[in-house]
């Protein structure tokens, strides 16, 4: 079963941009509402990965991840952004449900 990974700059590369697998990066802090209000429905979508994706976190309250929130233009929480192949391929800002992501990694794993 996999489970959603917190990530920092540190990590970023190697876990995303490099990784072999679509990885869905949900851009959050932990004061924020809405962000809190993903948590679950994060937590469900990597239990039902199969391998086939991952779920990352990274919290842009803390200063070592403010080169990622400029770099990617993070304006709104939360922000979670689909990469494939080390690019973004799809954007979702605020609460989504968890049938819209699914189909859009859906969509991109079928690519």
């Amino acid at each position: 079963m996999e489970q959603v990974k917190n990530i920092d700059v540190s990590n970023f590369d190697a876990e995303v941009l490099a990784s072999d697998v679509p990885v869905l990066v949900d851009f959050w802090a932990p004061w924020c509402g809405p962000c809190r209000m993903m948590a679950p429905i994060l937590d469900m979508l990597a239990e039902g990965s199969e391998g086939k994706f991952k779920v990352m976190k990274v919290d842009v309250e803390n200063p070592v991840n403010a080169p990622l929130a400029i770099k990617y233009q993070i304006a709104s929480i939360p922000n979670m952004k689909l990469f494939k192949g080390g690019a973004v391929a799809d954007e979702f800002i605020g609460v989504t449900d968890l049938k819209t992501l699914q189909a859009a990694i859906k969509e991109d794993l079928d690519d």
